[in-house]
């Protein structure tokens, strides 16, 4: 069996580190692998950067400019995974043209290479809102008066207050006793919830598309209406998947619902939120966001939620780690056949 992989800088501008872990993977099979790093972005055809097409039976092309001609010359295949423009699947016209072949063409199917990294980057967000720990650095790196914490008169030689350095006017503290609402209980809010209720907060999740037990795997109480899930929340998390039937899914009258001084955690799409309602939220000081997805990305550097004491902001990057690379290509090598 010959199995090659041909990758494009496009792909890899995407998943830097998922090409060179399949390949690790074949090789460690002992099964013959050819591979071929394209130097130029979308500068070569598939059938061109393959220098025997024919004696190709398995193929995985990523982000390779390719066409129904190219493929026509790889008279042998048997296996298949071929991306085009989109990194984010196959490429369906020339997918369809490989299964009326008799081709096995496969795909991911599911997200989970990435849920890992996005959900613990949603309980670092958590965290951080929690304690402030992103203002609190920055305060240190410009002033003293981040260590200035003496709430009470404090005779204690070389004490440094109490430490107490919580803002009261927004829910603070430990991710235990908190009461965690969780949006979505996929493979990204199942493991947000786990994790947070692992760490002693009282987990409720909706999700109507949910079996049931997807909420007792995780720890969490189910609730049935998105209305009953913000109406009590210190933190909310809406985990959904952003879909033109999800966009919008967290309307207006959700978020004005939210308790005050509660926490808002965004990490896989704001689309699903109304932006404008959470803006004016944040912007007057009655909530807290904490967001890697944003309505406008990248944001402006003049953008009003950039720098607040009430927001923790990263540049969505929650999924783009080497764990999600690899899994990224541990998923798809599962697909195909043992050598």
């Amino acid at each position: 069996m010959t199995r090659t992989i041909v990758v494009d800088p496009l792909f890899e501008d995407v998943w830097p580190l998922a090409a060179d872990h399949l390949h690790r993977l074949w090789t460690e099979d002992r099964t013959s692998v050819e591979f071929i790093r394209l130097p130029e972005t979308r500068g070569t055809n598939l059938s061109e950067a393959v220098s025997s097409p024919k004696s190709v039976e398995v193929l995985v092309s990523l982000g390779v400019r390719a066409s129904v001609s190219d493929l026509q010359a790889f008279t042998n295949l048997t296996e298949t995974f071929v991306m085009t423009d989109s990194m984010y699947g196959v490429d369906e016209e020339l997918a369809n043209y490989l299964r009326d072949r008799g081709v096995t063409v496969h795909d991911h199917t599911k997200e989970g290479f990435w849920s890992e990294s996005v959900s613990e980057f949603g309980i670092g967000l958590t965290i951080d809102a929690l304690r402030q720990i992103p203002q609190k650095h920055t305060a240190m790196t410009e002033t003293h008066d981040a260590w200035d914490l003496d709430q009470l008169d404090n005779e204690v030689p070389g004490a440094r207050g109490h430490q107490f350095a919580d803002d009261p006017n927004f829910v603070s503290g430990t991710v235990a006793r908190k009461r965690v609402r969780v949006a979505g209980i996929g493979n990204i809010g199942s493991r947000y919830a786990a994790t947070a209720s692992h760490l002693g907060a009282d987990v409720a999740a909706y999700d109507p598309f949910a079996d049931e037990p997807c909420f007792h795997s995780t720890g969490t109480r189910r609730v049935y209406s998105m209305e009953e899930l913000v109406s009590d929340a210190d933190v909310f998390a809406p985990t959904i998947p952003l879909t033109p039937a999800t966009e919008g899914v967290v309307t207006a009258d959700h978020i004005d619902a939210l308790p005050d001084g509660a926490i808002l955690i965004l990490v896989t799409r704001a689309g699903i939120c109304d932006m404008d309602a959470v803006r004016e939220r944040v912007l007057a000081d009655e909530i807290v966001l904490a967001a890697d997805v944003w309505d406008e990305e990248p944001l402006s550097l003049d953008d009003l939620l950039l720098g607040r004491h009430n927001v923790v902001h990263t540049p969505h990057i929650a999924g783009r780690t080497r764990d999600a690379n690899e899994r990224w290509a541990e998923h798809l090598a599962a697909h195909f056949s043992s050598p």
